[in-house]
């Protein structure tokens, strides 16, 4: 069992906040939007100043264990990460491992050069996820019906929709968002007058500005572009996230209609992205996806094919340990249309939600697949149990903690602090005041 020093990326729609406080270093105005605490090439957490992946390719019998070995090699199949979101994301989607395979192998036989900006596949894995809110935390995620937001471009009395509408209003589901899509990222200038023609009849319903120019959190909801609030886990005692885990049915999905007298939540969704992003067509793709505001404590689950976009707030990010990325709007980034639409599952959902497993003062989450599993672990009266064996990660958000393993080691974290614990360490047990997130592979 030892330390772990993670690493923070430092993407433009980071919180300028959110992490610093976490990791209780001073903000110095850059945005900091992800902590990676796990052992992906593309950015290695530390342990014992020697980058993780180095340290599994070492001793993976000791690190991983026979179990997780067998099933996925000798490599960390998951990656930990703290996401601190201060604008709202690209529109993306993951692909499923065999089209991750499929696709690697391609562009490598082609010769694209790894770091090429128009390169699709990182790596030969797939890349399903899980979000668990630390703060109020918004996202667009998973088709909608199309006739809702076909509804919704009605409600906005733009004559040049009339031809996105009718797509919207077809009978077949799935072919009528696919046609959409491939409208809305043809690059064409009808679509280009569309996005401005929507954004300009929606901008009355934009975020409310500061004195700074930064929009601001209104009626205690979230609000993208806004300063991730501090949550009470990551800065007050323990227990803040706990409340609100035990209280099922608290996600809210943004009505589809407006509710007498607010706001309507379509005009919202489209001003407030048409403000970080103008003219681009991810801002009429979001009205496809469900908008959801999760409270802490709340989990999505975003498998391989799931169009989404996180919008604000704090979360805990469980994934395979993947970096394959497919965008759709809301980016400046490369946009692969043809292998955006062969990834997508164009399937109207429900919102993607996924319930813990409450124990003795603990809550897991087993979405399904056979590389994630995350525990929240808050021992306020007594010691815990963790997962048993294999390669674990330990983040404290909370408090103190003290682990302890069944080969007889003792590490104690405070808030911000991480932990790697081996399969050779034996069973993980957690004791203190505080609230430690650990994730591992599934038994």
């Amino acid at each position: 069992m030892e330390l772990l020093t993670g690493v923070v990326r430092d993407y433009a729609w980071g919180s300028r906040t959110a992490l610093p406080e976490l990791l209780g270093l001073a903000a110095d105005g850059r945005p900091q939007a992800e902590l990676w605490l796990g052992a992906h090439p593309g950015a290695p957490a530390s342990v014992a100043g020697e980058p993780m992946d180095a340290a599994v390719g070492r001793d993976p019998a000791g690190v991983l264990g026979p179990r997780v070995r067998e099933r996925f090699g000798d490599r960390l199949p998951y990656l930990l990460k703290v996401l601190a979101a201060g604008a709202p994301l690209s529109v993306q989607v993951h692909p499923s491992e065999e089209q991750a395979r499929e696709g690697f192998a391609r562009e490598e036989e082609a010769g694209v050069p790894a770091d090429a900006p128009h390169r699709s596949y990182k790596d030969p894995h797939h890349k399903p996820e899980m979000v668990v809110a630390l703060t109020p935390f918004e996202a667009l995620c998973g088709f909608r019906d199309p006739a809702v937001a076909a509804a919704a471009l009605r409600r906005m009395d733009v004559p040049a929709a009339a031809r996105l509408v009718e797509v919207l209003s077809g009978d077949d589901a799935p072919a009528a968002i696919r046609e959409a899509l491939s409208y809305l990222l043809s690059g064409t200038e009808e679509v280009a007058q569309l996005v401005e023609d929507v954004s300009a009849a929606c901008a009355e319903d934009g975020p409310a500005e500061d004195g700074t120019g930064d929009a601001v959190e209104a009626a205690g909801a979230a609000v993208p572009g806004g300063p991730a609030p501090l949550p009470d886990e990551l800065g007050g005692p323990a227990g803040g996230v706990a409340g609100a885990a035990g209280e099922r049915g608290r996600m809210e999905e943004v009505p589809d209609e407006p509710v007498d007298g607010a706001v309507d939540p379509d005009r919202r969704t489209v001003a407030e992205l048409a403000a970080h992003h103008p003219g681009d067509p991810g801002v009429l793709v979001a009205l496809l996806l469900h908008r959801v505001r999760l409270e802490p404590g709340e989990a999505l689950w975003l498998p391989a094919g799931n169009v989404h976009a996180y919008l604000s707030g704090t979360g805990v990010e469980l994934m395979a340990a993947s970096d394959n990325v497919l965008r759709g709007g809301l980016t400046t980034k490369h946009v692969d249309v043809a292998e955006l639409q062969r990834v997508v599952d164009a399937r109207p959902v429900a919102v993607p939600r996924v319930e813990p497993v409450a124990g003795e003062g603990s809550l897991v989450w087993r979405p399904g697949p056979d590389e994630v599993e995350l525990w929240r672990l808050e021992p306020a009266r007594g010691d815990v149990a963790g997962p048993v064996d294999g390669p674990r990660v330990v983040l404290c958000t909370a408090g103190e903690v003290d682990l302890a393993v069944g080969a007889g080691g003792a590490l104690r974290l405070g808030r911000g602090g991480a932990a790697l614990v081996r399969d050779d360490d034996g069973p993980l047990r957690v004791a203190g005041d505080g609230v430690a997130w650990v994730a591992a592979v599934p038994r």
